[in-house]
């Protein structure tokens, strides 16, 4: 996924209003944030967004977040504490609850969900996922790309099936540098809460893993297995 990132200008303080989708998300209510200057009225329940408040110019999408540097499209939700480091995005409609910090290097797919207090390290690639409370999630780790998944057509060639589900990350779990775990194609992807995952290990789409569970280095889970 490509995006151009234009010069950013500074502007005065912005209100930043937010309110729930007309649409209810697959992982709860999300919240838009809308910009707006301050010499208009405010919407009921708006916050002023003094600290963090991005440098905005107006028609761009991504904006500069000014608590590490990084950039993050403007209908994210991001709680004011988030530290999101230079070279890192967050993509639209994505959700960062308190305290989450996010490397540099980093993408943060569309409609994500991170819990709050959760740490994420360098070069990492979340998408189609929610991620529970005080997580850590090493270098280089993906979350949510497509399983690996095929049926045979009636000419014998190899044809993709589609993976449109998610990846469920439980609160207090581990995922160790260069970990790859696949979205779901029938059911969700499930890492249960206190799972321990080592460097190197591969999870397969609709595997379900459940609570306070050890995964060591180079462990592979294939497609569909539930872990206990």
């Amino acid at each position: 996924m490509a995006v151009t990132l234009k010069r950013l200008s500074s502007i005065p303080p912005f209100i930043f209003r937010n309110f729930p989708l007309s649409t209810p998300s697959r992982f709860g209510s999300l919240y838009n944030f809308f910009v707006s200057s301050t010499n208009r009225a405010a919407l009921p329940n708006s916050v002023v967004n003094s600290e963090t408040g991005a440098d905005v110019d107006d028609g761009q999408e991504f904006l500069k977040w000014k608590n590490g540097g990084g950039h993050f499209h403007q209908s994210a939700c991001i709680d004011p504490t988030v530290v999101i480091e230079i070279g890192a995005i967050v993509y639209p409609k994505s959700v960062l609850g308190a305290n989450v910090h996010v490397g540099s290097g980093t993408a943060i797919g569309p409609c994500v969900k991170i819990g709050q207090f959760t740490k994420i390290g360098y070069n990492a690639a979340l998408s189609n996922c929610s991620v529970g409370d005080s997580c850590v999630i090493h270098n280089g780790v993906c979350i949510g790309q497509d399983g690996f998944g095929f049926f045979v057509d009636e000419d014998g060639n190899m044809v993709k099936k589609p993976q449109m589900l998610n990846v469920r990350i439980g609160n207090h779990v581990d995922i160790g540098a260069n970990t790859c775990i696949d979205r779901g194609s029938w059911r969700d992807t499930v890492i249960g809460a206190h799972t321990k995952i080592d460097n190197l290990v591969q999870i397969g789409h609709n595997v379900v893993i459940g609570k306070s569970c050890m995964l060591c280095g180079q462990v592979g889970i294939a497609g569909s297995v539930m872990c206990d």
